[in-house]
């Protein structure tokens, strides 16, 4: 299979590039600096501005399926007017260039894989959400709403677009996890805000195993929620995580604070949901991890 992929140096997507090299697949990396995508071992590089549709698409039109994981972090402090243009005007430009690209391609790709994330559903209080639930309010969940809609016309060319959204993702060497360890190993662990706020979480090497599932099964169309069958409170997942690294877990880091030295940007620590994965488990697909502590036990313990 021939797979191109937008978004391949990034945390997800080397991942994600990572396995299906090692499967034989043959994968191509849409990137606005190719030099950095040297690294990834097997897989070719070409340039894009990551807005507009150029000499990529005689690429676009050789391949099988289409991942688009472009988009600029949300981790990066602080929110300002101008970042949080960035976040959404770059998740935005990519999804209209893959339109455009499907609606110019001589051949197209029979699949699209478009990122998405479970903060789609905005904070919710304790009851569980699946994918069928309605989207949130606020900043992030505008963001998500708005990141979905900028592929949906690709389903008018008869293409196959699927929808992942994802949760915290867990390793040990990548994403948000070591950042918030390291408190934890300083013996400073403790819930955030009220600790009640919904984790949603999945092993990196689940989420990696939920893409290629929905890239290969025909029958997967639309939004599929990527986290664990069993997400927790904040407090219940910091306190495990400070259980797999053997430290302490007691010292609260109380909402006000954060709010004040994070603003807009708290919503990532102190707000969040309980979502499950209802369409990918009735689909067949079998998680390798399944609870918090035999996640944290395989990164911290191995």
């Amino acid at each position: 299979m021939n797979v191109l992929i937008a978004g391949g140096t990034g945390f997800l997507g080397s991942a994600l590039t990572r396995s299906l090299l090692a499967d034989g697949h043959q994968v191509w990396i849409l990137t606005r600096n190719p030099a950095r995508a040297h690294h990834q071992n097997g897989a070719q590089t070409v340039a894009w501005d990551g807005r507009t549709v150029g000499p990529w698409l005689d690429i676009f039109s050789q391949m099988d399926a289409v991942v688009n994981l472009t988009g600029e972090n949300v981790g990066q402090w602080p929110w300002t007017a101008e970042r949080k243009q960035r976040i959404l005007s770059s998740r935005i430009e990519a999804g209209e260039a893959f339109v455009a690209a499907f609606a110019q391609a001589p051949r197209r790709p029979k699949v699209f894989l478009q990122a998405s994330g479970v903060g789609y559903y905005g904070p919710r209080r304790n009851e569980p959400v699946d994918e069928s639930a309605s989207p949130g309010s606020d900043f992030f969940a505008s963001v998500a709403t708005r990141w979905e809609d900028s592929t949906r016309a690709i389903e008018t060319f008869s293409v196959r677009r699927v929808i992942l959204r994802t949760s915290l993702v867990l390793d040990a060497e990548g994403g948000i996890l070591p950042l918030m360890a390291l408190p934890v190993k300083f013996f400073l662990g403790g819930p955030l805000g009220s600790g009640k706020q919904g984790v949603s979480w999945i092993h990196l090497t689940d989420h990696v195993r939920a893409m290629r599932f929905l890239l290969e099964n025909n029958k997967a169309v639309g939004a599929f929620n990527l986290t664990a069958p069993n997400p927790v409170s904040n407090a219940e997942f910091l306190s495990t995580l400070a259980n797999a690294l053997e430290r302490p877990f007691w010292l609260p880091a109380p909402e006000f604070a954060l709010r004040l030295v994070l603003g807009e940007m708290s919503t990532l620590l102190l707000d969040g949901q309980f979502a499950i994965p209802r369409r990918l488990t009735a689909m067949g697909f079998v998680f390798q991890y399944q609870t918090a502590a035999e996640a944290f036990r395989a990164i911290f313990q191995t």
